[in-house]
């Protein structure tokens, strides 16, 4: 079963807030399989006025980290689950990570993760975020669910 998920059901798959937050959309979500969610980047991204202010790059990191976020609604999703304040969703591996180009204002970031491995609480997952149909980074990401 396929679904979209507008920003209201993203704000309940995710506990993270502005500025932080960046998953604007989901467009499909085919839980214990994949996700597609978008980011639109604009320019009154709190991080464009440091990094850097004649010519703004949205930090590999975050683009890293909206990969994740999209990762962390498709888990979410699988197990049937909403965060919590007693779990916690940790990020616990980056592997093969690659940044093939820059990511600006007015790019429409499309994050794609499959799940690779779902056992005893460790998630892997292999992740690509897109902007016009090319590849801007990828990554397999290792996240797991632990309780305060």
């Amino acid at each position: 079963m396929s679904t979209a998920m507008d920003i209201h059901e993203v704000l309940e798959h995710l506990p993270h807030r502005y500025p932080f937050l960046l998953i604007d959309r989901v467009l499909e979500v085919v839980p214990n399989e994949t996700i597609v969610a978008l980011k639109n980047v604009t320019i009154n991204e709190p991080f464009f006025p440091g990094h850097y202010p004649h010519h703004p790059v949205m930090p590999g990191v975050l683009v890293i980290e909206a990969m994740a976020q999209a990762s962390g609604i498709l888990s979410f999703k699988t197990m049937g689950k909403l965060p919590s304040d007693d779990s916690v969703y940790y990020f616990v591996g980056i592997e093969n990570a690659r940044f093939k180009r820059p990511v600006g204002p007015g790019d429409q970031l499309i994050l794609k993760a499959t799940v690779t491995m779902n056992k005893r609480g460790m998630w892997k997952f292999a992740c690509k975020a897109e902007v016009d149909g090319q590849i801007a980074a990828e990554a397999d990401l290792i996240c797991t669910l632990k309780t305060k």
